[in-house]
């Protein structure tokens, strides 16, 4: 939507928009911009660049679009339709109507590859296809053919013989199976829409890094653009794993996507990927944005209500339901398939956790009466369904809640018969790799799936489901954190007696922990002030802006409150944060965090107090917390960066630990002007970021890479200083002068993690070019106290400082 323009344009002038927001809070649509998105659907909306504290405000809430009073207004639902193509010589039979009638063999969306685990020398994964047509009997049973191409060094760009193995470009699939491994597909789920396939495929792990490539026999496919052919690599047994890392994989409502070029860091993610492969690519969340169902879907007429207490008691009938299941599937396959991201979802492996727009803006941190509404219930459980299926590969429930399939209790604990009619759903099946919560979610009635990998020889990942257990007042459930933390104990305590020990865990969250706080604004919004404003809110319709449309609530609050650092979340936030401190001196595990959300880059540490005099490679304390977002979404204005930039002041978790932002950014990227002067922590463009090991056997070559000279990186004495300063040798030069982001980035070989941002330089170019950003992040070579008694680090074994010794 377009943003907020001076009172001096008039009509008649040029610059005059007729569907300007009249809110200095938020994106709020004007009678014009009602009457206009009934027929033309959202207007354009520019780069914002007010500097005043509203730019924080319509930033947070980019996502809003407020319904038009008019019932008559909206409603311009429009599903998105998927219709057969000739592809590869071949054309489904038409079935009289000139539509091509299904017969199993049409892939609508995919193939989409994610990476599972590693377990005694094999790499596991899956592939997903989903086809048109199904129901409970099968149509059509697709099957796959996996072939070893080759060891990766033999096959670097531009080498005669490379990616060509499998037939070529065209998907003839004449090859007999001897050539491969034949994998036959297991059905997830299937209505008469579409039907899931999932392939479980996996590979012995290797002496080198090799490339595999793999075909699905006699399917044809709706998008030109989807390879018939794609490849993958498994890095080598004694490797671990190059990872990519996005997050905010989609555009909020209202954003004019020509002006962002749509999504073309994806295309600079696949020249990455050609010239040194990525072996995985981590989800922070928000993979897709599923907003639009209450602007121009179903939810509509619910968005119409004014009151928010007849909203809450807006009725989920299974009519609904089924209108919102449809609006979920179909935008899924629109953005899966949607180049050029469709060609990085079927070639790099996935591992994902969800985000609130996975399922709606806000999800989980609006009040908690309003939350267990039946609409909010409802879309939640249907956007788990896809979330499994999509993102995990994984049989969904087989019904989900609607207001009209309750017990005695008014709960949904039985099957709903009318969401099985001509309706598959196999059996429930998790994979090696999830930690099941204990219980069912406040608002999702699902259990959280949280996620722990090895990412090959000295790496592993562990991702926290930070959504479906989500409340105002909890991230996740205490039981949660136990059953998580007593399996990484398990996991690294194994890895350590194997000999082969866990160097770097990466933790996979969906919000930035080490992030400046906006206590202040959370101050002003709780005051007592706010109860007249509301009260005439609701009476008269004063400062309708301020307050959201979905339980009239302060409407920047829900924002605030998802942040780890909201004063809801303080205890939980150090409780989990002081509870990995135990874990990384435990056993002698580097912890890095990577979390996204806020659609800016940044890095975040914790590390010891100056006044212990400890050095990172000995501080357990010391976790960098890469906030890379987003990867398509649009930035924020530069004031809201800037504000934040401002804001950088050194947090205490406790008398022990403290927290401020790197100053990464000695540059904007390319020759453009993106922050202020004095902020050199915070970058409001697009961006994603790589972590990549610098393997301890790196010496001539590394996985087929060339030999690069010395890091040229400066040492000396860092004990003593605080996070304005590099804490150690890998800070120093930290950003576009540093050696991880150049060509040398992951080819050390002294174990430290090498960390590379790149940043969109242009947002109006299609190609995606970026400036690279890097630090290392080096081993951590923990030594015990000699007493239990010490101070330092023994408290990180014993346990987290008495609640009044807790400093902020």
């Amino acid at each position: 939507m377009a943003s907020q323009q001076s009172g001096d344009a008039h009509q008649n002038e040029p610059e005059y928009n007729p569907h300007v927001s009249s809110s200095r809070w938020r994106h709020q649509e004007s009678s014009a911009y009602r009457r206009h998105a009934a027929h033309h659907g959202p207007a354009r909306e520019p780069v914002s660049t007010d500097p005043s504290t509203g730019s924080l405000a319509n930033f947070l809430n980019s996502s809003r679009i407020e319904p038009p009073e008019d019932p008559n207004g909206g409603g311009n639902f429009k599903p998105i339709t998927v219709t057969a193509t000739q592809v590869d010589g071949e054309k489904a039979e038409d079935d009289g109507r000139g539509e091509a009638k299904a017969d199993g063999k049409e892939v609508i969306c995919g193939p989409l590859l994610n990476y599972r685990y590693m377990e005694q020398n094999r790499w596991y994964g899956s592939v997903l296809v989903v086809t048109k047509g199904g129901g409970k009997d099968v149509l059509y049973q697709p099957s796959l053919l996996l072939r070893r191409v080759g060891e990766a060094k033999s096959l670097l760009p531009g080498e005669a013989g490379a990616g060509t193995a499998l037939n070529g470009a065209n998907g003839n699939t004449d090859q007999s199976a001897s050539q491969g491994t034949q994998f036959e597909a297991r059905r997830l789920y299937s209505d008469p829409r579409s039907t899931f396939w999932a392939f479980q495929i996996d590979v012995p792990v290797e002496a080198n890094e090799v490339k595999y490539e793999y075909v699905i026999h006699e399917v044809r496919y709706s998008r030109e653009h989807k390879p018939r052919v794609n490849s993958f690599y498994v890095p080598a047994a004694d490797e671990s794993m190059r990872v990519m890392f996005h997050s905010c994989n989609g555009f909020s409502v209202g954003t004019d996507e020509e002006a962002f070029s749509g999504a073309p860091l994806w295309r600079d993610v696949m020249r990455k990927h050609e010239r040194a492969p990525f072996h995985v690519m981590l989800g922070g969340g928000d993979q897709i944005y599923n907003d639009g169902i209450r602007v121009n879907g179903p939810l509509r007429p619910w968005t119409d209500i004014g009151n928010p207490k007849k909203r809450a008691e807006y009725p989920f009938p299974e009519s609904l339901r089924s209108e919102c299941d449809d609006y979920y599937l179909k935008n899924y396959i629109r953005w899966y398939n949607s180049d050029p991201f469709a060609l990085a979802n079927g070639q790099i492996p996935q591992v994902n956790i969800w985000d609130d727009h996975d399922i709606i803006d806000g999800f989980g941190s609006y009040v908690d009466h309003f939350m267990r509404c039946d609409v909010f219930r409802g879309i939640g459980g249907t956007a788990h369904k896809y979330y499994l299926l999509f993102q995990h590969h994984i049989p969904p429930p087989v019904s989900t809640y609607t207001s009209d399939h309750l017990d005695a209790n008014g709960e949904d604990t039985m099957e709903d018969p009318n969401q099985m009619i001509d309706t598959f759903v196999a059996e429930p099946q998790l994979g090696n790799q999830y930690i099941r919560g204990t219980k069912p979610g406040p608002y999702v009635a699902e259990h959280s799936i949280n996620i722990y990998s090895r990412l090959g020889a000295r790496m592993a990942m562990l991702g926290i489901d930070a959504r479906t257990e989500r409340t105002r007042r909890q991230v996740n459930y205490p039981e949660t954190y136990k059953l998580i933390f007593e399996r990484l104990r398990g996991e690294l305590a194994e890895a350590s007696s194997s000999g082969r020990p866990i160097k770097h865990l990466i933790l996979l969250l969906g919000i930035p922990i080490a992030y400046p706080r906006l206590t202040w604004l959370e101050n002003i919004l709780r005051s007592p002030l706010i109860g007249p404003i509301k009260f005439l809110n609701r009476r008269f319709g004063v400062g309708g802006g301020l307050f959201n449309q979905f339980d009239g609530s302060v409407d920047l609050l829900d924002d605030l409150d998802d942040h780890y650092t909201a004063k809801t979340h303080k205890v939980e936030r150090r409780n989990l944060i002081e509870e990995l401190q135990r874990i990384s001196a435990e056993f002698s595990t580097r912890v890095t965090i990577l979390g996204g959300d806020v659609h800016l880059a940044a890095l975040g540490r914790f590390y010891s107090n100056p006044k212990l005099k400890l050095s990172v490679e000995k501080d357990s304390r010391y976790m960098a917390n890469v906030v890379s977002s987003a990867i398509v979404n649009k930035p924020p204005p530069q004031a809201v960066a800037n504000l934040l930039a401002r804001r950088n002041k050194i947090h205490h978790l406790n008398h022990e630990t403290d927290e401020t932002l790197l100053d990464l950014f000695n540059k904007d990227p390319g020759e453009s002007n993106k922050t202020a002067d004095h902020n050199h922590c915070t970058m409001p463009s697009r961006n994603y970021a790589m972590l990549t090991e610098n393997s301890p056997n790196n010496a001539a070559t590394t996985n087929g890479a060339p030999e690069v000279e010395g890091d040229g990186q400066e040492t000396g004495s860092f004990e003593g200083k605080d996070g304005h300063s590099e804490l150690h040798s890998g800070e120093v030069h930290a950003g576009t002068e540093h050696r991880a982001a150049s060509e040398a980035h992951g080819r050390g070989n002294d174990g430290s993690l090498d960390i590379r941002i790149n940043v969109e330089k242009d947002q109006y170019s299609a190609e995606g070019q970026t400036e690279a950003y890097g630090l290392s992040v080096p081993v951590l070579r923990y030594e015990k106290p000699a007493t239990a008694g010490s101070r330092g680090t023994a408290e990180v074994a014993q346990g987290p400082l008495p609640a009044q010794q807790q400093a902020d």
